[in-house]
């Protein structure tokens, strides 16, 4: 008895497309093979083991190809597509991060202080933040995972802004919790001196304070999804 792998799975899932659920469909197996990503020999081999397994339907008329998807095959399309529905929707709604406290370079108190950002912070997350930020340093490999995620988060943006001298870049903020307990906001910036390794927080109040932190105590943030 065949056990359905990736490539049979992604063959039913081509014929089901093209109408194979309920009528023989015409394909050639190299259209097929272009379609699944694989060669004319592959696709051809797949329709064949898909039809001893019972999945498929096949009629060869003169040199024309038809196939159409069993009950069986329907069936464990469903399944597959009950299995991946689950997972989806029980996936976690947070990502964590690990890293440690590390010395700032000052800047943060100034940018935090400016009055563009200042009354955007108080409108668009609630408070006017704590002249100062909280510098995180990951993993590299955390780090190049969570910048990629994060493009992919709902976040809430406090939007650029000029006081005639100079332009003052975007800031992203996601809401996320520190050590568990505490809430905060990690933040992006379109400028920076930092690299993708380094995270930045922002609260209502000193963190260091509050969370009792010094530099190179460890620390987990949790961003909320």
């Amino acid at each position: 008895m065949l056990d359905l792998k990736i490539q049979h799975i992604l063959t039913l899932a081509e014929l089901l497309s093209k109408g194979a659920r309920y009528n023989f469909v015409h394909i050639t197996t190299s259209s097929l093979g272009k379609s699944i990503k694989k060669s004319q020999q592959a696709a051809s081999k797949h329709i064949l083991e898909l039809e001893n397994g019972g999945f498929i339907d096949r009629v060869m008329t003169g040199r024309q190809l038809s196939v159409k998807i069993t009950q069986k095959g329907y069936s464990e399309l469903v399944k597959l597509h009950s299995i991946l529905g689950y997972s989806l929707d029980s996936s976690p709604s947070h990502l964590v991060l690990n890293g440690s406290v590390i010395s700032g370079l000052g800047e943060g108190a100034y940018y935090m202080s400016l009055n563009g950002y200042t009354k955007q912070f108080k409108v668009k997350i609630g408070y006017v933040p704590f002249p100062g930020t909280l510098n995180i340093k990951l993993n590299q490999h955390q780090a190049t995972q969570v910048i990629q995620q994060l493009d992919d988060l709902d976040n809430t943006i406090i939007e650029p802004f000029s006081d005639g001298k100079r332009t003052y870049g975007w800031v992203k903020c996601f809401h996320v919790t520190l050590n568990n307990s505490i809430k905060c906001e990690l933040i992006r910036l379109e400028r920076t001196h930092h690299d993708n390794s380094v995270i930045e927080l922002i609260s209502k109040n000193s963190l260091r304070r509050t969370a009792r932190l010094k530099t190179g105590s460890k620390v987990t943030i949790k961003i909320h999804i």
